[in-house]
């Protein structure tokens, strides 16, 4: 069936949020699909003196940075939540507000400031896993926290303000409207099948190979079936996993494996350092059992055609509903070439 409409405008489910991507293949006949402009000379810089994320250097609050030489996280001075605020509600007819509790933290990948994770080698990126399970674990202790989102924006087409290689982690005292929308068609695939969501869309994908980009022994990279963003992809643990803290050593070394891999990829696409944003959707830290959650990191890189030309969510998209251009088929092939 999935053959039969590949050529044709489709709407596609998004079996995790239930919402729908319109897929229009008929724009890949545009005669500018697969310009490239490549990049010659990106920053090899390893220790700029003017970084706020650098190794001994101060930062914009004053505070300074340690002489840190791995990874190295600290609370946002400019965060966008705070634990110890006041609780407050407005509830005047229509309108409707509540104070949100939180903390917001800075990662950072490597004293390096040049490097990125398609750079970097295994070892380096399994300390990168080993901090997000760290900043995972004891922010969802908290007890106010019912939420750990791990997240990276990289470049500065995604709104990155800083090159250093670095992501954040936002803790917060409710659960996103877009989890939300996960744990619930998540756990309702489970209670009626007994199997999480994931794995069985997982099998499925592995049997159909159409969409699949790279797999290892414990991870599998994917164009989505539903995928929004042109270059799209999710990294999925063949085993059902609610989050990064249950991931053993050796899953672990094919996560970091799996994530480099996909990293060089997407930087050999267009010949240029690949902007994204990246966040991983796990389990809740609400303090329940949540035994229908299946772990997945998400990339959502917004280049179509070239190291400069980007994908808009605009017009149609802003107001009527999410559509691409190419189909995820034809995404994933190209990646897999890379």
């Amino acid at each position: 069936m999935i053959k039969m409409i590949d050529n044709k405008t489709n709407r596609r489910k998004n079996i995790l949020t239930g919402e729908w991507v319109l897929v229009c293949p008929n724009r890949l006949e545009r005669p500018w699909i697969g310009e490239s402009n490549k990049i010659e000379n990106p920053n090899l810089k390893t220790y700029d003196p003017n970084c706020y994320l650098c190794p001994g250097n101060y930062r914009a609050n004053g505070e300074r940075n340690k002489n840190y030489t791995t990874t190295y996280s600290f609370i946002n001075d400019y965060s966008s939540l705070e634990l110890n605020q006041k609780s407050e509600n407005i509830n005047d007819n229509l309108l409707e507000a509540r104070s949100e509790k939180g903390i917001c933290k800075v990662l950072c990948y490597s004293p390096n400031h040049s490097q990125t994770m398609s750079r970097m080698n295994v070892d380096e990126i399994v300390l990168i896993i080993d901090l997000w399970i760290n900043e995972y674990r004891s922010l969802g202790l908290i007890q106010e926290i019912k939420h750990v989102q791990i997240f990276e924006n990289k470049g500065e087409m995604m709104g990155c303000s800083n090159p250093h290689p670095h992501g954040q982690v936002w803790a917060q005292e409710t659960v996103p409207d877009i989890v939300k929308k996960k744990d619930l068609n998540q756990k309702h695939f489970f209670l009626k099948n007994k199997v999480s969501l994931l794995k069985e869309y997982l099998e499925q994908e592995i049997s159909v190979n159409d969409r699949i980009v790279i797999e290892n022994n414990s991870f599998v990279c994917l164009v989505p079936f539903w995928a929004t963003w042109p270059y799209e992809t999710m990294i999925i643990p063949k085993k059902q996993k609610k989050s990064i803290s249950e991931l053993t050593k050796d899953e672990i070394v094919d996560y970091a494996k799996i994530l480099k891999t996909q990293c060089q990829k997407f930087d050999k696409l267009f010949g240029c350092p690949f902007p994204y944003s990246m966040g991983i959707h796990q389990s809740p830290t609400d303090k329940k059992a949540n035994k229908h959650w299946h772990m997945h990191m998400s990339f959502y890189p917004p280049l179509l055609r070239s190291s400069k030309i980007k994908k808009f969510m605009v017009g149609y998209e802003m107001f009527a509903g999410p559509q691409r251009d190419i189909t995820p088929e034809f995404a994933a092939e190209r990646l897999r070439k890379c």
